[in-house]
C-alpha cells in the first residue's frame, strides 16, 4: 500500500506539471493574440501561476520519487518502526491539508473582492489567475488528502 501511495503521488506530480503547461500557454496565447489591455495584463500573472505549479509539482515529485524505492527497504529492515513514522507523518499531513482548506477559500475571497472593487486590468488579471490557481491547488489537495486519509487508514489497520 505505501509503494501505491508514493506512486500516486508521483503521477499526481505529473498531472500537476501539465497543468502548469496550461498556464504557461494562457500567458503564451495573451502575449501573442492579446489585443485588450485586460488581455495583456494576463501575461505576467499567468506566468507567475505556470511557476507556483511547477514548483508544487516539482515538490510532489521529489519529494516522493524516492519513497517508491525507500518503502520496501525500510519496511524490511523494520516494519513496525516504519508503520509508526508513517502513522504520524500521515496525521500530520492530514492536519496540514485541514489548513490548507481553510486558507485557500480565503484566497479566493480575497482575489474576488480584488475583481469587485479594483478597476484596473492588471489587478483584475491578477484576481482571476489567482482565482484559478487556488482551484487548482485544491484540485491537486484534495486528491493528496483524499490518498492520504485512506493510506493513514491502512497504516491504523496494519497497526493493530
Amino acid at each position: 500500500m505505501s509503494i501505491d501511495w508514493a506512486k500516486a503521488e508521483v503521477f499526481s506530480a505529473k498531472i500537476s506539471f501539465l497543468l502548469s503547461l496550461v498556464f504557461f500557454l494562457a500567458a503564451l496565447g495573451f502575449w501573442q493574440l492579446g489585443k485588450t489591455a485586460m488581455a495583456k495584463a494576463f501575461v505576467w500573472p499567468m506566468l507567475v501561476a505556470g511557476v507556483l505549479i511547477v514548483t508544487v509539482s516539482a515538490g510532489l515529485y521529489f519529494a516522493n520519487k524516492p519513497r517508491v524505492t525507500q518503502f520496501e527497504t525500510t519496511y524490511n529492515i523494520d516494519a513496525k518502526a516504519f508503520v509508526q513514522t508513517e502513522t504520524e507523518r500521515t496525521a500530520k499531513s492530514q492536519h496540514d491539508l485541514a489548513l490548507v482548506f481553510k486558507v485557500l477559500p480565503l484566497i479566493i475571497i480575497a482575489a474576488a473582492l480584488l475583481i469587485v472593487f479594483v478597476n484596473m486590468p492588471l489587478w483584475r488579471a491578477i484576481g482571476i489567475t489567482t482565482i484559478a490557481l487556488m482551484t487548482i491547488l485544491m484540485f491537486i489537495d484534495s486528491n493528496t488528502g483524499a490518498r492520504n486519509t485512506a493510506y493513514h487508514q491502512h497504516l491504523l489497520a496494519e497497526k493493530q
